[in-house]
């Protein structure tokens, strides 16, 4: 578990179906993302996330507020399976509408930095995201990450001709 001033990063459980598969299947959230996901879809990814962390010791973790303990989403991190961040420590989160434009996002992803900093033996942080995701671009930078034009790619898990085919990779060095 790891714990800020607003928010706790923690294992998947069963009783997070729901809340995540409200935030997985709300169309807004998923614009720049991917398709709305089915509760069937979702309890698979959930699912995904906790053998990654039996595995590894870390996934993208639950992500919910210490006020009122409520799910807003997931950050953390995993090994990166698609383009220029295979096998290296990817960043991600994502997060309710509700939860937008109030800086959890980029309060989660210092403190999953920190928490590699502190546990993997990784230099860098790595994050890729579709151009068009402007949101998650925008925190990205707010971290320090940089931009790696030349490691740009089309994700091969989305449909040719998607506007949400092309992504972008960014990437902060980790001081040692």
């Amino acid at each position: 578990m790891i714990a800020t001033s607003r928010l706790v990063l923690r294992s998947w459980r069963g009783d997070d179906l729901d809340a995540f598969h409200a935030i997985n299947s709300d169309p807004e959230v998923m614009a720049t993302l991917g398709p709305v996901m089915s509760r069937d879809e979702v309890a698979a990814l959930i699912a995904r996330m906790q053998a990654m962390e039996a595995r590894d010791g870390h996934c993208f973790w639950a992500l919910e507020r210490t006020d009122d303990a409520r799910l807003i989403g997931w950050c953390g991190v995993i090994r990166g399976t698609a383009g220029p961040v295979e096998g290296k420590a990817e960043i991600g989160w994502r997060l309710a509408r509700a939860a937008w434009g109030q800086g959890f996002a980029s309060e989660a992803a210092v403190a999953t930095i920190e928490w590699v900093q502190r546990n993997l033996p990784d230099p860098d942080v790595w994050a890729i995201t579709a151009t068009v995701n402007t949101r998650s671009r925008a925190v990205m930078e707010r971290l320090g990450m940089h931009r790696r034009p030349g490691l740009d790619f089309d994700h091969p898990s989305v449909p040719e001709g998607s506007p949400l085919r092309p992504h972008v990779t960014y990437s902060l060095e980790l001081p040692r």
